[in-house]
């Protein structure tokens, strides 16, 4: 799949700015119009939610299942200006949340922990020995397993899966946040594991209230990601 710059210009709402340049300079008022319609309701916070709906039957899960380790996904790091608390190699919010989650996972079953993610920046540690390093020195558990190889989704299946087969393990529960969830249980299921999901949050749902068609910055980049795992879903389900 398109990755980096070249990608994100050909996701809405930022594959929309173009069209919309176009129609402004061409004087095509269609275009320019039907670009900025998508524009707006992109900006509204109901979006994301209702994208999101459409892939939620996919958090379902199996009965039966025991899980017998919990894999841990990454998402982005921040690392931190030097002069500041929490300098040098740290993660982001997103994978700060997923941790967690797996952190209070592991507490109340005592299961082996994987932690899954490779390089984000050249020059840089692997995500993964970053979310490491946080969950023994900061919540004192430490992973049995470090997945630092992986570039996206599918790969931290593929060599998730590998690593924990060769110890014996077929089922998993599956930390992520919630609308990474169903492409990363398909990945993962493909990989030839059973997957319990087991989202940092759950989904959050419509209200229809009234500040939900207003539209704001924020809402931009969640219809940036709900509109990226719904193309990533359907993206791995045909290559698969």
């Amino acid at each position: 799949m398109l990755t980096g710059i070249a990608y994100m210009l050909l996701i809405p709402p930022t594959a929309l700015l173009l069209p919309l340049a176009l129609g402004i300079v061409l004087r095509w008022r269609w275009l320019a119009g039907l670009s900025l319609v998508g524009l707006v309701v992109l900006a509204l916070p109901i979006t994301a939610p209702v994208l999101d709906g459409w892939m939620a039957d996919t958090n379902s899960t199996r009965t039966g299942l025991r899980p017998q380790a919990i894999v841990i996904l990454s998402a982005e790091r921040r690392d931190g200006p030097p002069g500041g608390v929490l300098e040098g190699e740290d993660i982001g919010a997103f994978t700060t949340e997923r941790v967690r989650a797996g952190v209070v996972l592991a507490r109340r079953t005592d299961l082996p922990v994987l932690v899954s993610g490779g390089v984000l920046k050249s020059g840089t540690p692997p995500i993964a020995t970053t979310m490491a390093r946080i969950m023994a020195d900061e919540f004192r558990i430490a992973p049995r397993w470090v997945e630092g190889k992986s570039l996206d989704t599918w790969q931290n299946a593929q060599f998730s899966a590998e690593m924990l087969r060769a110890d014996g393990i077929t089922t998993v529960y599956l930390v992520t946040t919630s609308w990474h969830m169903p492409r990363s249980r398909l990945a993962f299921e493909r990989a030839g594991l059973a997957v319990v999901p087991m989202p940092a949050r759950g989904r959050k749902v419509p209200t229809w209230a009234a500040w939900e068609f207003v539209p704001s910055a924020g809402a931009w980049q969640r219809s940036y990601y709900a509109l990226h795992e719904v193309i990533g879903y359907w993206w791995y389900w045909a290559k698969s």
